[in-house]
């Protein structure tokens, strides 16, 4: 049974009643103590994490991982910025409705957002034409647009999750609805 906790670095003797033991000195002691402060310290950081993550959750009204990209409208007169079919700049992002906000996070485990966008400032939502990738996956899309020129464009392969992320988004920003369900 001892042999299933055998570190490497701790040296293993027999006492004389032929029991296996661990024989270590004081700055070893004492390197085991520091490492367990360091996994208690990170025990609780994680906790906090996890407590954050069910707050946040609790509290949202839609939530859950999408894939975006942002692009600043152009202006009038404007030539686009880029060449949309040379760059593949799509993130995963895990994406909050919160209040009078929508929240980014790289994670669905970080502390703060990695972004946000007011509801009040959102003037279009919409869907865009789905996708199907070379593995034959379809990819459904929609985008929103901040009165500031922002533009996040997001996907998900679930036609569920977008349909439900436009008509919440359409109905919150007071939108009207223009097609809130997407063709397959």
């Amino acid at each position: 049974m001892l042999n299933l906790f055998n570190i490497k670095r701790l040296s293993w003797g027999t006492d004389t009643n032929g029991q296996q033991k661990v024989v270590l000195s004081a700055a070893e002691v004492e390197s085991l103590r520091s490492e367990l402060a360091d996994l208690e310290e990170r025990e609780a950081h994680l906790k906090a994490r996890l407590e954050h993550i069910d707050e946040i959750l609790r509290c949202a009204r839609l939530s859950g991982y999408l894939h975006m990209r942002t692009r600043w409208e152009a202006l009038p007169g404007e030539p686009p910025a880029l060449d949309e079919t040379e760059v593949d700049d799509w993130l995963p992002r895990f994406v909050v409705l919160q209040g009078p906000c929508i929240f980014l996070y790289s994670t669905s485990t970080d502390m703060s957002p990695q972004d946000s966008t007011l509801l009040s400032d959102v003037v279009e939502v919409g869907c865009m034409p789905c996708h199907t990738q070379d593995d034959g996956e379809v990819q459904y899309f929609f985008y929103i647009v901040t009165r500031h020129g922002l533009r996040y464009e997001c996907s998900s392969a679930s036609k569920l999750q977008v349909d439900a992320w436009v008509t919440t988004l359409q109905d919150e920003c007071k939108l009207g609805s223009d097609s809130t369900t997407l063709e397959s």
